[in-house]
């Protein structure tokens, strides 16, 4: 016998993972087995009953024998059919448990990743795995276990019974279920590399519909609403031509399996009809052969189902089980403690940092801010400011050195406690496709309805909530678009105030906004940033200005720092930005310019 393929172990390997899922209900499971169990083997009994019937109506005529048979068969229809369902109902239950079980352990997971997985991954390719695979492993978790060991059963005992019945009869079917076997072994492995692309393809199409409609703005702006339906129509067409081949061959299989088993039932009752003829067979023995025969031939015709249906759902479980194993980028260090309440103390201390490690970011960041203080950070684009703000709350982890808060270095603290007293406002706020109240409410989970009415007065944006038509629980639709850009940022302000916290970060937080917006915005971070660390990320002036102190990064290293006004006397890179600046508003005298246009 062939040793098994590294596909086969891979197939097992992934199998193996599902069903240890089922542990936790294996009292359930136990129990469905038995169930399913007895209902195969009261199965193997009817064609011994049948037999008797007819032999009892042909042989001895005897009416009474006849009766008595026909309510015993009876009896024995209704018991394996009660089994049978108790048995497929209890492992339905559990298969449907642990593809929920499944699910949130995998969505979980995804929680666990770090923002470096994310950014190499498409948003519909994830998704995908999420739905459609873990609905194609679900026809392996449920009825697929039950059915391998009733088929079992049934092929077993019905080749032994065939046996004692006549064992040259046998000698037929013991013919066609090794070439059964080893087709079954061929195109399975066929079917699961097909299965697996079938996946893929599918994970293509949904990630090409999920970013079209994501992005549907962009796409009515530049007209390209033809484009995009081709783009999707290309990938659809790849999905159904991959999938047309995985049916093509599960049906030239079956159609093969059909032919080979419809000669060998031809043969059986050219056979049995000589047996019979010969005395050697009674005509009883013979219909519970042939019943036998049927029997073994739908056995192993569920064999070849189930394996065709694990290697469909190995396909779609190695995609799973692929990104179940992606090892978190930023965890929980063993030991690690809560983050006790901080008065909010930043120390960046020799901190070095790279997405790749052939392209530097960050060179020896070392800065200290105190609590309260207002830092800011400016610069060329690409110098590194954003990234720096992404390291404070563990987005990503330093390559070396260390980052500091009250003391406590944030790699030996959990996540949570960490990032419970941070707050983020980036410029492209993302609001949740429900209430402005849920939105606002997302920045503490238990906060009562004054506290986010209180939040949403201190952002500037009590006033435009109440001029909705639902007030706060006014709907913002998909990522907010109901609302102006000012809006949405005065929402993520009052989701930032209602957290409360001691550490603060302005990603750009008024770069795109009008002159109107600015101004009430700007008004709310003021607000926000009283009695907290702020760093922020300066494209208005008169956020810099106001700064206790700003930060010059070029190229990832800290070439200048001080108030406005020293390094503007310093006469260096900040003076020079600065000049750029003032003199592309010169004519109106403007103050709210954009340090973004230095930038370029």
């Amino acid at each position: 016998m062939k040793p098994p393929t590294n596909s086969e172990k891979n197939i097992y390997q992934a199998l193996k993972r599902i069903f240890l899922l089922a542990l936790p209900y294996r009292g359930r499971l136990i129990a469905a087995l038995v169930a399913s169990m007895l209902g195969s083997l009261l199965w193997l009994a009817i064609p011994l009953g049948l037999r008797e019937l007819i032999d009892a109506v042909f042989d001895q005529g005897n009416r009474q024998l006849l009766n008595l048979l026909t309510l015993g068969l009876i009896v024995l229809f209704v018991v394996q059919t009660v089994l049978g369902f108790a048995g497929s109902y209890i492992l339905d239950w559990i298969g449907e448990r642990i593809i929920t079980d499944l699910r949130m352990k995998l969505y979980r997971h995804l929680h666990r990743l770090g923002l470096r997985f994310y950014s190499g991954q498409r948003l519909g390719e994830i998704t995908s795995r999420l739905t459609n695979d873990v609905a194609s492993v679900r026809n392996a978790a449920t009825g697929t276990l039950a059915e391998a060991l009733t088929q079992t059963i049934g092929l077993v005992g019905s080749v032994g019974l065939m046996v004692l019945l006549n064992w040259r009869l046998s000698l037929v079917i013991f013919v066609t279920v090794p070439v059964i076997s080893l087709a079954t072994r061929y195109f399975g492995s066929k079917i699961r590399t097909l299965s697996r692309q079938v996946q893929d393809r599918l994970a293509d199409t949904t990630a090409v519909a999920e970013e079209t409609l994501g992005a549907i703005r962009a796409v009515k702006s530049f007209a390209r609403e033809p484009y995009e339906i081709e783009r999707y129509n290309a990938s659809t067409e790849t999905l159904f031509n991959t999938a047309r081949k995985r049916v093509l061959l599960s049906n030239l299989f079956w159609s093969a399996v059909g032919i080979v088993f419809m000669m060998t039932m031809i043969l059986i009752f050219w056979f049995g009809g000589t047996e019979v003829l010969a005395g050697r067979l009674t005509a009883g023995d013979l219909v519970a052969f042939i019943f036998y025969a049927f029997n073994i031939a739908r056995s192993v015709g569920g064999m070849s189902r189930i394996y065709t249906t694990f290697n469909t759902a190995a396909g779609a479980s190695e995609r799973i089980f692929d990104l179940l194993d992606q090892v978190p980028e930023i965890d929980d260090k063993a030991g690690a403690v809560e983050l006790p309440a901080i008065s909010g103390r930043v120390e960046f201390r020799d901190v070095c940092f790279a997405y790749e490690q052939s392209q530097p970011i960050l060179h020896d960041i070392s800065l200290t801010a105190e609590p309260g203080e207002v830092i800011a950070l400016v610069g060329p684009s690409g110098a590194g400011k954003t990234t720096l703000l992404n390291l404070l709350p563990r987005f990503y982890d330093v390559d070396s050195g260390g980052i500091y808060i009250d003391g406590h270095d944030i790699r030996a603290v959990t996540q949570k406690s960490l990032r419970n007293q941070i707050a983020v406002v980036p410029q492209e706020v993302h609001l949740f496709g429900t209430s402005i109240l849920e939105n606002i409410r997302y920045g503490r989970l238990d906060a009562s309805m004054d506290d986010i009415t209180r939040a949403a007065v201190a952002a500037q944006a009590h006033e435009f909530i109440m001029e909705a038509p639902d007030g706060y629980n006014s709907m913002v639709g998909e990522r907010g678009v109901k609302l102006s850009g000012g809006q949405r940022q005065r929402i993520a302000i009052a989701r930032a105030i209602l957290k409360n916290p001691k550490i603060l970060l302005l990603d750009e937080a008024t770069s795109s906004l009008d002159s109107e917006s600015e101004a009430a915005v700007q008004q709310a971070l003021d607000h926000l940033m009283k009695n907290r660390t702020s760093f922020v990320i300066a494209h208005r002036l008169s956020t810099v200005r106001n700064a206790h102190r700003i930060l010059v990064l070029d190229k990832g290293i800290i070439v200048e720092s001080g108030t406005h006004e020293t390094l503007i006397l310093r006469n260096g890179l900040y003076k020079r930005l600065y000049d750029i600046q003032f003199n592309s508003y010169d004519s109106t005298n403007d103050e709210r310019v954009r340090m973004s246009d230095i930038n370029k």
